[in-house]
């Protein structure tokens, strides 16, 4: 099979007709149905059903269609950056970032390194830390700011920063005063008996650390992102358990944090990249300056 082929069944499954799709591809329906049916023969098995409306795909189908697609974007960004490259360009940066950086501490970096690199590009994914590990596997993005824990074993990773676990609520949900200074810390057996939300990731860090100290652990609520635990816990729906550098994203003035009091409930994020696969020149370029930066 080649990239052609694979092209011409990727427009048919989004176009949802072979009619559709031969329209699109500036072709008539004959060849592209016989391209279709001599994927289907080198694959082995069938690829999709034709219905009275549309096509459905089988479960090879929908294997194939998501293979392709990564590999079709991927033969996109080639062709782009070798355009790049005749042209002198320096390129672009294809860098993923987790929420809980993307909207604070990156916002800096990114603006400080864009006055330094004005010609290169961004090309952002914000995800989660495990759906930025795919990316990198498959070669959708080359860098990714992310934090512990994830499993390394993929890949070259540089931590450089390491910092507390707190939470954040309303002023009401604390018997502490809002201006103490530095700010007291919660102990977990009052943490417990509060309203917590938290980021999905954090829960079995935090499940472990209540459960070695005979605590209840029931969270009011979980999601699957750092900036929805921020804005919950500005809502005053509950107190909100966030890395200290998404602290910034809080903005009620009756919002107020305190570290957690409990050792080893730190976060640390790193900067990772696929063992295997070289740098381009924007991407050393960034990771170049978060080292000089951090270190």
């Amino acid at each position: 099979m080649d990239l052609k082929q694979l092209t011409y069944f990727v427009t048919v499954i989004n176009e949802g007709t072979i009619s559709a799709a031969a329209k699109k591809l500036h072709m008539t329906q004959p060849p592209l149905s016989t391209q279709l049916k001599l994927l289907e023969e080198e694959a082995g098995c069938l690829l999709f059903e034709r219905g009275p409306r549309a096509i459905r795909l089988t479960d090879a189908g929908k294997m194939m269609y998501e293979r392709a697609s990564t590999l079709l974007h991927m033969s996109s960004l080639l062709k782009e950056e070798l355009l790049e490259y005749r042209r002198g360009s320096h390129g672009t940066l294809r860098l993923g970032v987790v929420s809980s950086i993307s909207s604070t501490l990156f916002c800096q970096w990114s603006a400080d390194f864009h006055r330094q690199h004005p010609d290169i590009r961004f090309e952002l994914s914000e995800a989660d830390t495990y759906q930025l590990l795919e990316k990198l596997r498959d070669g959708l993005i080359e860098l990714a700011v992310v934090r512990t824990p994830f499993p390394a074993g993929d890949f070259l990773s540089l931590p450089f920063k390491k910092e507390p676990i707190a939470a954040a609520g309303h002023a009401c949900y604390f018997s502490v005063s809002p201006h103490s200074t530095p700010p007291e810390k919660i102990p977990l057996d009052v943490l417990s008996r509060m309203p917590m939300i938290l980021y999905r990731r954090w829960e079995a860090v935090l499940s472990a650390a209540f459960h070695k100290k005979s605590l209840p652990f029931e969270p009011f609520c979980k999601n699957d992102d750092a900036r929805t635990t921020a804005f919950l816990a500005d809502a005053g729906v509950g107190v909100g358990i966030l890395p200290e550098s998404a602290i910034p994203l809080l903005r009620h003035r009756d919002t107020i944090w305190r570290p957690i009091e409990e050792e080893g409930l730190t976060s640390t994020i790193s900067l990772i990249q696929n063992k295997n696969a070289p740098l381009s020149v924007p991407a050393r370029a960034f990771s170049e300056y978060l080292k000089a930066v951090v270190f």
